[in-house]
């Protein structure tokens, strides 16, 4: 396996060492390994989960209180697709569609009152520059 020190995943992800750490004391990510020496060593997936949560936090302004929920959402589905995929019993495979289904349209639902707080700001903003226009013409 191929590890790796916390200075490479602050700069493969954009995160300080310091966020990094934060998130392990909250819990918003499991804790890395150690090295003999105590030195965290992090993998790939590591780093994808720490990019998960950069992306949601930048893009979609999630607190961290959100981002943990859109993570559980996000562990779940991972959870049903194994399942789905392991079984051959096809009601069980029916079963966990289902509850992919449920938990995809959790997450839309998350996504969804981010954009609908965004579209909110926006038109109060454009209506704002549309009076500022208004006022400009006269």
């Amino acid at each position: 396996m191929n590890w790796l020190k916390i200075d490479d995943v602050a700069k493969e992800t954009g995160l300080t060492k310091r966020s990094i750490r934060y998130y392990e004391e909250i819990g918003l990510m499991t804790t890395p390994e150690r090295s003999n020496g105590g030195i965290r060593l992090y993998t790939e997936e590591d780093v994808e989960y720490l990019k998960t949560i950069v992306l949601a936090k930048k893009v979609l302004g999630f607190s961290l209180q959100e981002i943990q929920d859109y993570l559980q959402i996000r562990d779940r589905m991972k959870h049903h697709h194994s399942n789905f995929q392991s079984s051959n019993d096809e009601v069980q495979r029916i079963s966990e569609l289902q509850k992919m289904k449920e938990t995809v349209n959790q997450q839309i639902d998350l996504v969804q009152g981010k954009m609908d707080d965004m579209n909110q700001i926006l038109h109060g903003l454009l209506d704002t520059a549309k009076r500022i226009e208004q006022s400009l013409d006269k």
